[in-house]
């Protein structure tokens, strides 16, 4: 559903793993600091919570989506450590081999690029195609990552607006059988657990899961568009034959400033 996050290191995310960490922490120092936790742990409102937001979402996505839900949260912790400057280094690097020696020189230098989209890119160079068709075959494969990355994203967002009325639909449950059973005192109880449950169950998974990963997969969407962006204008210079000066000139207008730097000088 991805695109390769993961071009450079597979260090952990640290910003997600420590959100998680102090989340989850501080949630379950509460519990157990407020009286105990296992009175916070019923099956019967986890299974309508978890098994209600799983076959909901099989109902809005087709199953080969929803089964790639294990490798997009992959991709939410081990996001793509290379850096836009990396990326202009590695395109100047291309320019100048090209220049100096020609396109075809750079054959062996595709074989190995761990980024698909690159290697592309570096293959179409190699072919000698024209640059204006490179940048449309470039274009629609970047307009459809897009789009794949839009879709798992988009699968996590639906998840969290359907476990809160998972959640809402238990507490339903859990009313309907506490009044079922007002004559018996002792049934009471575990109507009131269940109804109040399952919309802890859907609350927690929806505010601390679902929709953190949908906002983290938006973010590294992001990211992975603009190197892409910068990769295509790059390759479509190079296919142009533009000086590696003035590449590195257009490349820069990707990055913050504070992040330039000018391997041919001012």
């Amino acid at each position: 559903m991805f695109g390769n996050f993961r071009e450079g290191s597979e260090d952990f995310d640290s910003a997600t793993v420590l959100g998680a960490c102090i989340a989850f922490g501080l949630l379950l120092a509460a519990i157990i600091l407020g009286g105990g936790f296992f009175s916070f742990l019923d099956l019967k409102s986890l299974l309508i919570v978890v098994g209600g937001t799983v076959g909901a979402t099989l109902i809005s996505f087709p199953l080969k989506e929803f089964l790639r839900v294990f490798a997009t949260l992959r991709l939410a912790i081990y996001p793509d450590h290379s850096s836009g400057l990396q990326r202009v280094g590695r395109v100047l690097e291309i320019a100048q081999r090209a220049r100096t020696d020609g396109e075809l020189s750079i054959e062996g230098l595709s074989a190995s690029e761990p980024d698909g989209f690159f290697r592309k890119g570096l293959e179409l160079l190699v072919d000698q195609i024209p640059a204006a068709e490179i940048r449309r075959i470039l274009e629609l494969e970047l307009a459809n990552l897009e789009d794949r990355h839009r879709r798992g994203a988009e699968l996590f967002q639906t998840m969290g607006a359907i476990a809160p009325a998972m959640g809402l639909i238990g507490t339903l449950i859990g009313l309907v059988r506490m009044l079922e059973t007002l004559e018996n005192p002792s049934e009471i109880g575990p109507g009131m657990a269940l109804a109040l449950l399952t919309t802890f169950y859907g609350a927690t998974l929806a505010h601390l899961v679902f929709l953190p990963i949908a906002g983290k997969l938006r973010a590294r969407s992001e990211e992975e568009r603009l190197i892409k962006e910068m990769t295509l204008e790059g390759i479509v210079a190079v296919a142009e034959g533009v000086n590696p000066m003035l590449i590195e000139r257009r490349l820069h207008c990707f990055l913050p400033p504070e992040e330039r730097y000018t391997r041919f000088g001012s």
